[in-house]
């Protein structure tokens, strides 16, 4: 009887084994299946103003955006710079700020130079009641 049990319960490890340990796997990477470059979704650069500005050069250029742009300010140009990358730039109001659906939206163009490739772009930005600016759209700027 108990050699018949013995029997018995070889069985049932050797059948049982297999569906008890049927939840673990191991992934093994094919890689005729995975693609060189893996593409999540769209990539939008740091800054809206300039794709060469990093997060640091565009956190600059804002604020001077938003002294500028303030329409209790004086309407002068506004420069700011970032020692570390070399990045500058100026933001020049253009006209005055108008209302545009609860926010207060002004016209610039904007010259940026150093260690990105010099340029200058046109664009509008709004403030929010917040106190917030959110760049428009912005396009290049040839001057005269």
């Amino acid at each position: 009887m108990s050699r018949r049990l013995s029997h018995l319960a070889l069985l049932g490890l050797v059948f049982g084994l297999p569906f008890g340990l049927g939840g673990c796997a191991t992934a093994i990477p094919l890689p005729s299946f995975i693609a060189k470059e893996d593409i999540t979704g769209s990539i939008r650069p740091i800054s809206p103003l300039s794709p060469s500005l990093d997060a640091e050069d565009w956190r600059r250029a804002k604020g001077a955006m938003s002294v500028a742009l303030d329409p209790q300010g004086n309407g002068m140009p506004v420069t700011w710079d970032n020692p570390k990358s070399g990045a500058k730039g100026v933001f020049r109001p253009v006209g005055e700020a108008k209302p545009v659906d609860d926010k207060v939206c002004r016209s610039f163009i904007a010259d940026l130079a150093g260690s990105v490739p010099d340029q200058s772009v046109q664009g509008t930005a709004c403030r929010d009641k917040s106190g917030d600016w959110a760049l428009g759209q912005v396009s290049p700027w040839k001057k005269a």
